[in-house]
Protein backbone atom coordinates (compact mmCIF):
# COMPACT_ATOMS: atom_id res chain seq x y z
CA UNK A 1 0.00 0.00 0.00
CA UNK A 2 1.31 3.09 -0.78
CA UNK A 3 -0.44 6.98 -0.10
CA UNK A 4 -0.34 9.58 -2.57
CA UNK A 5 -1.28 13.06 -3.45
CA UNK A 6 -5.00 12.56 -5.09
CA UNK A 7 -5.91 13.87 -8.73
CA UNK A 8 -9.11 14.09 -10.60
CA UNK A 9 -8.51 10.51 -11.66
CA UNK A 10 -9.12 9.19 -8.27
CA UNK A 11 -12.55 10.58 -7.78
CA UNK A 12 -14.30 7.21 -8.79
CA UNK A 13 -12.23 5.24 -6.35
CA UNK A 14 -12.63 7.92 -3.57
CA UNK A 15 -16.71 8.05 -4.37
CA UNK A 16 -16.51 3.77 -3.68
CA UNK A 17 -14.35 3.88 -0.80
CA UNK A 18 -17.11 6.73 0.42
CA UNK A 19 -20.02 4.71 0.10
CA UNK A 20 -18.66 1.38 1.00
CA UNK A 21 -17.31 2.54 3.86
CA UNK A 22 -19.87 4.54 5.20
CA UNK A 23 -21.90 1.74 4.82
CA UNK A 24 -20.30 -0.55 6.76
CA UNK A 25 -19.12 1.96 9.42
CA UNK A 26 -22.46 3.77 10.18
CA UNK A 27 -24.51 0.73 10.06
CA UNK A 28 -26.15 0.28 13.15
CA UNK A 29 -25.46 4.39 13.61
CA UNK A 30 -27.17 6.10 10.83
CA UNK A 31 -31.04 5.18 9.65
CA UNK A 32 -30.69 1.97 7.14
CA UNK A 33 -32.77 4.28 4.71
CA UNK A 34 -30.20 7.22 4.51
CA UNK A 35 -27.37 4.64 3.99
CA UNK A 36 -29.47 2.12 1.09
CA UNK A 37 -30.00 5.48 -0.41
CA UNK A 38 -26.03 6.33 -0.75
CA UNK A 39 -24.88 6.50 -4.50
CA UNK A 40 -21.73 6.33 -6.47
CA UNK A 41 -23.43 8.81 -8.98
CA UNK A 42 -24.28 11.24 -6.03
CA UNK A 43 -20.73 10.82 -3.69
CA UNK A 44 -18.81 11.21 -7.72
CA UNK A 45 -20.87 14.51 -8.51
CA UNK A 46 -19.60 15.57 -4.40
CA UNK A 47 -16.35 15.08 -5.21
CA UNK A 48 -15.92 16.31 -8.78
CA UNK A 49 -17.29 19.45 -7.42
CA UNK A 50 -14.48 19.43 -4.46
CA UNK A 51 -11.79 18.70 -7.10
CA UNK A 52 -12.87 21.66 -9.21
CA UNK A 53 -13.22 23.96 -6.53
CA UNK A 54 -9.80 23.48 -6.49
CA UNK A 55 -7.62 22.63 -3.19
CA UNK A 56 -5.49 25.67 -2.88
CA UNK A 57 -6.17 25.93 1.27
CA UNK A 58 -7.17 21.96 0.95
CA UNK A 59 -5.66 18.45 0.14
CA UNK A 60 -6.37 15.11 -0.76
CA UNK A 61 -4.48 12.16 -0.08
CA UNK A 62 -5.30 8.08 -1.17
CA UNK A 63 -4.00 5.11 0.13
CA UNK A 64 -3.75 2.37 -3.00
CA UNK A 65 -2.88 -1.14 -2.96
CA UNK A 66 0.02 -2.45 -5.88
CA UNK A 67 -3.10 -2.87 -8.31
CA UNK A 68 -3.98 1.05 -7.91
CA UNK A 69 -7.22 0.12 -6.28
CA UNK A 70 -7.98 2.83 -3.85
CA UNK A 71 -8.62 1.12 -0.05
CA UNK A 72 -8.85 4.89 2.03
CA UNK A 73 -8.51 8.35 1.87
CA UNK A 74 -8.15 11.99 3.72
CA UNK A 75 -9.49 15.10 2.79
CA UNK A 76 -8.34 18.52 4.54
CA UNK A 77 -7.01 21.55 5.00
CA UNK A 78 -8.09 25.26 6.78
CA UNK A 79 -10.49 24.72 9.53
CA UNK A 80 -14.65 25.63 8.72
CA UNK A 81 -14.92 26.52 11.65
CA UNK A 82 -12.28 29.20 12.95
CA UNK A 83 -14.21 30.33 16.13
CA UNK A 84 -13.31 26.95 17.50
CA UNK A 85 -9.87 28.39 17.59
CA UNK A 86 -7.91 25.74 15.39
CA UNK A 87 -6.00 25.94 12.15
CA UNK A 88 -6.88 23.26 10.53
CA UNK A 89 -9.47 20.82 9.55
CA UNK A 90 -9.75 16.84 8.71
CA UNK A 91 -12.65 16.83 7.22
CA UNK A 92 -13.01 13.21 6.01
CA UNK A 93 -11.01 10.13 6.29
CA UNK A 94 -12.12 6.44 5.21
CA UNK A 95 -10.85 3.14 4.99
CA UNK A 96 -12.63 0.14 3.42
CA UNK A 97 -13.67 -2.03 6.35
CA UNK A 98 -11.31 -5.00 5.26
CA UNK A 99 -8.32 -2.39 5.78
CA UNK A 100 -9.30 -1.45 8.65
CA UNK A 101 -6.98 -2.05 12.16
CA UNK A 102 -4.17 -2.53 9.71
CA UNK A 103 -2.31 0.97 10.87
CA UNK A 104 -3.40 2.49 7.25
CA UNK A 105 -5.51 4.59 9.25
CA UNK A 106 -2.63 6.04 11.59
CA UNK A 107 -0.13 6.70 8.24
CA UNK A 108 -2.97 8.72 6.62
CA UNK A 109 -3.44 11.13 9.59
CA UNK A 110 0.68 11.41 9.96
CA UNK A 111 0.00 11.94 6.45
CA UNK A 112 -2.13 14.92 7.19
CA UNK A 113 -0.11 16.65 10.09
CA UNK A 114 2.85 16.41 8.16
CA UNK A 115 0.79 18.14 5.31
CA UNK A 116 -0.81 20.51 7.90
CA UNK A 117 3.07 21.07 9.16
CA UNK A 118 4.78 22.29 5.72
CA UNK A 119 1.53 24.88 5.32
CA UNK A 120 2.34 25.65 8.97
CA UNK A 121 -0.70 25.21 10.68
CA UNK A 122 -0.29 24.64 14.34
CA UNK A 123 -3.36 23.22 15.63
CA UNK A 124 -6.27 20.74 14.13
CA UNK A 125 -9.47 19.39 14.62
CA UNK A 126 -11.88 16.47 13.13
CA UNK A 127 -15.64 16.28 13.76
CA UNK A 128 -16.89 12.43 14.43
CA UNK A 129 -19.87 11.29 15.15
CA UNK A 130 -20.27 9.96 19.12
CA UNK A 131 -21.07 6.33 18.55
CA UNK A 132 -18.20 6.01 15.84
CA UNK A 133 -16.05 3.35 17.01
CA UNK A 134 -13.19 5.74 15.07
CA UNK A 135 -13.94 8.21 18.28
CA UNK A 136 -11.43 6.03 20.19
CA UNK A 137 -8.95 5.87 17.42
CA UNK A 138 -8.54 10.03 17.16
CA UNK A 139 -8.26 9.91 21.46
CA UNK A 140 -5.45 7.56 21.25
CA UNK A 141 -4.07 10.00 18.81
CA UNK A 142 -3.95 12.73 21.39
CA UNK A 143 -7.09 14.31 20.56
CA UNK A 144 -9.27 15.36 23.25
CA UNK A 145 -13.17 16.72 22.85
CA UNK A 146 -13.26 20.63 22.38
CA UNK A 147 -17.00 20.48 21.33
CA UNK A 148 -20.05 18.96 20.12
CA UNK A 149 -23.31 19.31 18.44
CA UNK A 150 -26.19 17.98 17.41
CA UNK A 151 -26.54 17.16 13.99
CA UNK A 152 -29.55 15.90 11.77
CA UNK A 153 -28.78 12.90 9.43
CA UNK A 154 -32.14 11.47 7.56
CA UNK A 155 -34.77 11.71 10.00
CA UNK A 156 -32.39 11.58 12.99
CA UNK A 157 -30.68 13.58 15.47
CA UNK A 158 -27.26 12.66 16.54
CA UNK A 159 -23.90 14.13 18.70
CA UNK A 160 -21.39 15.24 16.69
CA UNK A 161 -17.73 15.67 18.83
CA UNK A 162 -15.30 17.63 17.70
CA UNK A 163 -11.47 16.65 18.75
CA UNK A 164 -8.24 19.33 18.43
CA UNK A 165 -5.00 18.57 18.32
CA UNK A 166 -2.80 21.74 19.57
CA UNK A 167 0.55 23.32 18.53
CA UNK A 168 2.22 22.27 21.86
CA UNK A 169 0.80 18.35 21.12
CA UNK A 170 1.73 15.41 19.40
CA UNK A 171 0.03 13.77 17.08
Amino acid sequence: MRIRFATEKDIEGIARVHVESWRSTYQGIIAESVLSNLTMEGRIKKWAQIFERGQSDSVIYVLEDEDGMINGFFHGGKSRQPELGYDAELYTIYLLQEVQGLGYGRQLFDTFVDTLKQWDYSSFMVWVLEDNTSLHFYKKLGGHVIASKEIKIGEELLTEVALGWGKDEEA
